[in-house]
């Protein structure tokens, strides 16, 4: 389980690690590797010469730190849309290495997977928003640095959440409320103008060895809004694989699903090409009726503000069938 928790974590989080020239939105092929900020601020000094901080707060009567100089690091991908995507851009200093969307993200070779105090320090952020990793939080606060724990979400309401939660941390409260309004808006769009896909079965592979998710999963709680069967549940049906189980060829020629959605596009170069070459994979269904579908890995594995994205990709692929 260890080596599935593992594996699991890199396709979740990271899903495009595995490509050198892996790609977001569709766009350059080419990810952002330079480093921001790469030293520490200066510390300023009193006019006197003696080197002593100047005390801005104390002048001006606050123990706030002023909103305009939040210094915000992000140690999780879809954090990193968020705080974009609600305005607070401009307070990020430093993102961990697959952090690379938006492009004007300033993407370090911060660890992602190991995230290191000392690292994440060095860029003297006030606030670190990461998943739970440890003991790094207690490490971060032990400097005074605020860290907000986002871990994965379960449901669209708990992305909603942690969207609102980074707009309050960033002083950017009415832009997240704003875009969590829209989000909604579109989403229940998208589904009200999809036919009802009751009784259609579907497959989510999440890289080539077959693992996909459950309907317990954030993923199969965006195709369940669809009424969409998912072929996966059968298979973890006991929750030892926690919604990720790993499936087979046998088995999916077995269930035979009426849609296919590939989320391994970027990361392993699959397409309905390469999946309908599989042995045995051109008997089924949706291989021989062209409803192999094909997503982009970090919008399909992220529950930020592009999950709308992949709301839209599957609404398409029903009204297509």
């Amino acid at each position: 389980m260890k080596l599935i928790s593992t594996a699991l974590l890199a396709l979740l989080l990271f899903s495009t690690a595995c490509s050198d020239d892996a790609v977001s939105d569709g766009g350059d092929d080419e990810v952002a590797s330079e480093q921001t900020d790469d030293s520490p601020a200066e510390s300023s000094v009193d006019d006197d010469g003696t080197g002593q901080k100047r005390d801005e707060e104390a002048a001006s009567g606050t123990d706030e730190t002023p909103e305009s100089a939040l210094r915000i690091v992000s140690i999780s991908p879809t954090a990193t849309e968020m705080l974009f995507a609600v305005g607070a851009g401009d307070l990020v200093v430093a993102v961990d290495q697959y952090s690379y969307y938006p492009d004007e993200a300033p993407v370090t070779d911060l660890d992602g997977f190991s995230p290191n105090v000392e690292a994440i320090a060095a860029y003297e952020p006030d606030i670190v928003v990461m998943q739970s990793s440890g003991d790094v939080k207690a490490g971060l606060e032990s400097l005074g640095i605020e860290v907000v724990i986002q871990d994965t979400a379960v449901s669209l309401d708990d992305a909603y959440a942690q969207i609102l939660e980074i707009g309050d941390v960033t002083g950017h409260s009415d832009d997240a409320e704003a875009l969590v309004g829209r989000m909604q808006t579109e989403i229940e769009s998208l589904v009200a103008d999809a036919p009802d896909g009751t009784g259609l079965s579907y497959f989510h592979e999440l890289d080539p060895t077959l693992y996909s998710v459950t309907s317990s999963t954030f993923v199969g709680a965006v195709y369940a809004l669809f009424g969409l069967e998912n072929v996966a549940d059968p298979a973890d049906a006991d929750g030892s694989a926690f919604g990720y189980p790993q499936l087979s060829d046998e088995y999916l020629v077995d269930t035979d699903p009426d849609l296919i959605f590939l989320a391994d596009t970027l990361c392993c170069r699959q397409d309905a090409l390469t999946v309908a070459e599989r042995p045995a994979w051109d008997q089924l269904r949706a291989v021989r009726n062209g409803n192999v579908v094909e997503l982009n890995d970090d919008i399909a594995s992220r529950w930020g503000p592009r999950i709308v994205e992949f709301i839209a990709a599957i609404s398409e692929a029903i009204r297509n069938l």
